[in-house]
């Protein structure tokens, strides 16, 4: 197939380009930066609507990826840029295939389970009532952004992807120095669900849905057993032999993240059911956590192992850096009358001082007995 990609520069979009060049397939991506702009590159400019309607005839099919990373504090600014990248992209993108003459087979549009907001332990499936919140919000419209794509008869895939875990960055990526180093802790209660999925499922998922053509509507892009964050941070601790005692309070992550980014990303439970994929016959990979950190943990090589012995030590200094931040900031609490904030900030530097006195000797102790370093063998 012919198949065009928006965001291929990111995480997924670099996977899924890697595993259609593999299946024989012939890719283009769509670039902002016109000195880019090659043989398999088209140039669009999507905040200001922008894109050569001519380059888009002739495909089979189209996958939007494009958005800014929702990661990191959502200042009004953030908070503009994730939407705008969202649904002015898909907007520019679908109102250029919906006027082509030979339009696209099917369009897979990026969404994500934050269209369901906070549910509690309740179980979504595709046809679940979105919920309230910003990125519910956000999802809404990103979806119906896509829409009109398949109103012009699009076979058009909504796919609303978990927390995709990968090695090579993403949620993942992030928690591996802390809990190699024995600090990963469940966040606030840690009853909230979390809904993942391993990313060679989820290119899976899409490829799967570039070649059914019976898929089509919301899919839910996720691993058929969600967990819970208490349950998520035990079992990255034991794949990686590392004890996980301490919590992170709900009021230190709003002081840290803010109060709503904290609230949808980290402490709201989505527990989201692959349905409709499990209905038409995807076999998951990796069905369960254990399966998926066995693959993700598993080595490498010298040089992925050698990487993340060197993030591990980077990391050691972070805490520690981190620790004498947190501990200035608790006194300066003290000494401008917020005694309350600043007794929970010096509680939590107690906690990361007790923690780095007792892991460090466990990971000289560790290292003198595995010099391939923290990852369980295969």
């Amino acid at each position: 197939m012919k198949i065009l990609v928006s965001g291929a520069s990111g995480l997924i979009g670099k996977s899924l380009c890697e595993a259609l060049d593999q299946s024989g397939d012939t890719v283009y991506h769509l670039v902002r930066d016109r000195k880019q702009v090659s043989d398999r590159t088209i140039f669009w400019d999507p905040e200001q609507g922008i894109v050569d309607k001519n380059a888009l005839e002739g495909f089979d099919a189209v996958v939007n990826l494009a958005g800014e990373n929702i990661a990191g504090r959502w200042t009004s600014e953030k908070k503009r840029l994730i939407l705008d990248s969202r649904v002015k992209s898909t907007r520019t993108l679908v109102d250029a295939l919906t006027q082509l003459k030979n339009p696209p087979k099917v369009l897979i549009n990026a969404s994500a389970i934050g269209y369901y907001g906070d549910q509690g332990s309740e179980m979504c499936i595709e046809t679940s009532q979105s919920g309230s919140g910003f990125l519910a919000d956000v999802c809404r419209q990103w979806e119906e952004a896509a829409y009109p794509a398949e109103q012009k008869g699009i076979r058009t895939v909504y796919l609303r992807t978990g927390i995709v875990l990968s090695r090579d960055g993403g949620a993942l990526a992030k928690m591996l120095p802390v809990f190699q180093l024995g600090a990963g802790g469940a966040l606030g209660s840690g009853e909230q669900y979390m809904s993942w999925i391993a990313i060679d499922d989820l290119i899976g998922i899409i490829l799967f849905a570039l070649n059914d053509a019976s898929l089509k509507g919301p899919v839910n892009a996720v691993a058929p057993v969600p967990v819970t964050n208490a349950v998520f941070t035990k079992t990255l601790g034991d794949a990686l032999q590392r004890s996980t005692p301490f919590t992170v309070p709900a009021a230190m992550l709003k002081l840290i993240f803010g109060s709503e980014m904290a609230q949808e990303m980290l402490l709201g439970s989505t527990r989201a059911s692959p349905a409709k994929v499990l209905s038409e016959g995807y076999l998951f990979k990796y069905p369960d956590l254990p399966s998926a950190f066995k693959e993700l943990l598993h080595k490498r090589g010298g040089n992925m192992d050698s990487q993340n012995k060197q993030k591990s030590d980077k990391s050691f200094v972070a805490t520690l850096l981190f620790c004498l931040l947190l501990g200035t900031l608790g006194v300066h609490r003290f000494y401008v009358g917020k005694i309350g904030t600043g007794i929970l900030m010096l509680i939590t530097l107690g906690g990361f001082g007790l923690w780095m006195l007792i892991d460090f000797i466990l990971i000289v102790s560790m290292r003198f007995r595995d010099k391939e370093g923290f990852y369980i063998e295969p």
